[in-house]
């Protein structure tokens, strides 16, 4: 699909681009490229791939999920800078 100068320059127009036409020309050829080698990979038949395959053979980056003992409420207070019935106490944030 080849794009048309026109075409291109209401391209730069909606990016607010201000193109000499010589980057108009360039542009109008790099995108025609882009375009036909995108309908060149519209042409492939995918029909018998699954949606969520991969060429990639699957695994985990991410470690175990193991269910630990958490911090008491006192250790997690320990370094608060101020407490009011066993919770911290923070300055208000509305007037």
């Amino acid at each position: 699909m080849s794009l048309t100068q026109s075409e291109v320059e209401h391209i730069a127009e909606l990016a607010r681009l201000d193109l000499t036409a010589e980057e108009l020309e360039s542009f109008r050829q790099q995108l025609s490229d882009i375009l036909e080698y995108a309908a060149r990979l519209q042409s492939v038949d995918t029909s018998g791939i699954p949606p969520t395959s991969s060429v990639l053979p699957p695994r985990s980056v991410l470690r175990p999920d193991v269910a630990e003992q958490g911090l008491s409420a006192d250790d997690v207070l320990r370094n608060a800078a101020q407490t009011e019935n066993h919770q911290f106490r923070v300055p208000p944030v509305l007037e």
